[in-house]
């Protein structure tokens, strides 16, 4: 028999719990999916490599349309999103047991893909949560700052703690030990904070949903695979799912090529057409100025949407996403020393991803998702997502090693087109403009 749950805040406002909600749903998928790019970059490790093993950490991302109807199922959100985050923390901790190890590689992969299967179970009850305690209009409402909060997971993951583990290794500016020791304090502080996460949303979390409650072992057996099979059979008959999951893959083609190789870029030496920064000035460069970038991008994103409907600021959504992409191109032909400018570009960029990521989120959450799974639907179409970011991410390096920097950004840029192309073409099968234009 399990622990009872603590007392139900469904009273509280969503700016109680959302905030830390989405903020504990970054950390870990960063942690995995960027983090470790630039620890293992740290570590010595090639960027095909760092492209091929952290790409392939999407797949639990991919394939958690697979358990989503458990979620929706048995227990509440509120359970897996306080164990999953308990859990994570153990796992951090164990990813710096590991380093120190002389077979370091294949144990920390193996633990990061354990952390990632955990985070995206996370993300299918912490998504649960809210669009159960939110009408339509209080999502569009509420997105940018969902974004806002997810990204100041990342802030602290890819930024600050980053900046740490820059700190910690340089014998001029900090404390000089070595890249594995300054990993191992950085794995175990994340691990903290997931733990703390863990504990404050045991008592402040709504619900999301009542469990379902079974009269015996087989009816349940038998409501499962029932509900199992109707999950996947009612996602692919929604009208218009085929304009639709092409939209989820390609809208994001060039972000999934820029996302593993924009730090690593930043980070190799100029000999390989890299700028040669260190991890103090890239962790700032995230931490700061391009953190506040997308939030400020978030925000306007969301007030965009909310405003004048989703289905008519599409495009410009999409153009804001894969313009600024531009940005690294310069850096690649220009490879500029000041690193005012390359904050400057950085920054230009973050911004457009804040303000254009805000509508493939928008659009799978009120055109796709909707119906009677609501949830489970929602995580198919993310899984949708992180399987452009991890083809993608894994082809990225070894791209980018065949070609060079130069020429990888050139064919960010192409991916533009099928991007525009999917937006262009989008069906919206649900009007929800109606209540959001004059919002």
């Amino acid at each position: 028999m399990s622990a009872p749950e603590a007392p139900s805040p469904q009273r509280l406002h969503p700016l109680f719990w959302m905030p830390t909600l989405y903020f504990a749903m970054g950390v870990p998928m960063i942690t995995v999916s960027v983090v470790a790019s630039i620890m293992y970059k740290n570590l010595g490790l090639s960027n095909t490599e760092i492209a091929l093993y952290t790409g392939s950490m999407y797949l639990p991302w991919v394939a958690k349309a697979l358990w989503s109807p458990l979620i929706d199922i048995f227990k509440t959100k509120k359970f897996f999103v306080v164990f999953t985050q308990i859990a994570m923390a153990a796992g951090l901790g164990c990813v710096a047991l590991a380093l120190p190890l002389q077979g370091y590689l294949p144990t920390t992969i193996a633990l990061f893909w354990v952390i990632g299967f955990l985070s995206a179970t996370h993300d299918i009850a912490a998504d649960g949560v809210y669009i159960n305690a939110m009408t339509s209009k209080e999502q569009a409402r509420y997105i940018g700052l969902q974004g806002v909060c997810w990204y100041a997971g990342k802030i602290l993951s890819s930024g600050l703690l980053v900046s740490f583990t820059g700190y910690l290794h340089s014998p001029e500016k900090g404390l000089g030990l070595s890249w594995t020791r300054s990993w191992m304090i950085v794995m175990v502080l994340m691990g903290a904070v997931m733990l703390v996460m863990g504990l404050w949303h045991r008592f402040v979390l709504p619900l999301g949903s009542k469990a379902v409650v079974f009269d015996d072992r087989m009816t349940g057996m038998k409501h499962v695979l029932h509900e199992f099979g109707d999950v996947f059979a009612s996602y692919f008959r929604k009208k218009g799912i085929g304009a639709m999951l092409a939209f989820i893959l390609f809208y994001r083609l060039g972000e999934g090529f820029l996302e593993k190789l924009g730090p690593l870029f930043l980070l190799d030496g100029r000999d390989v057409g890299g700028l040669g920064l260190g991890n103090i000035e890239v962790g700032n460069i995230n931490g700061t100025f391009g953190s506040a970038a997308f939030i400020l991008g978030a925000l306007l994103g969301g007030w965009i949407a909310a405003r004048f409907g989703l289905k008519r600021s599409l495009i410009m959504l999409c153009l804001m996403l894969n313009v600024p992409h531009l940005t690294f191109l310069y850096l690649a032909v220009a490879l500029p020393t000041d690193v005012t400018w390359i904050t400057i570009a950085v920054t230009i960029e973050k911004l457009g991803f804040g303000i254009g990521s805000v509508a493939l989120m928008l659009y799978m959450m009120q055109q796709v998702a909707p119906g009677n799974y609501q949830t489970a639907h929602y995580a198919i179409s993310t899984g949708f997502m992180a399987l452009c970011m991890m083809l993608t991410g894994m082809a990225s390096g070894a791209l980018q090693a065949a070609v060079g920097y130069k020429w990888f950004f050139i064919i960010v840029m192409f991916a533009t087109v099928p991007s525009l192309l999917v937006s262009w073409l989008a069906p919206f099968p649900i009007d929800t403009d109606k209540d959001s234009v004059g919002a």
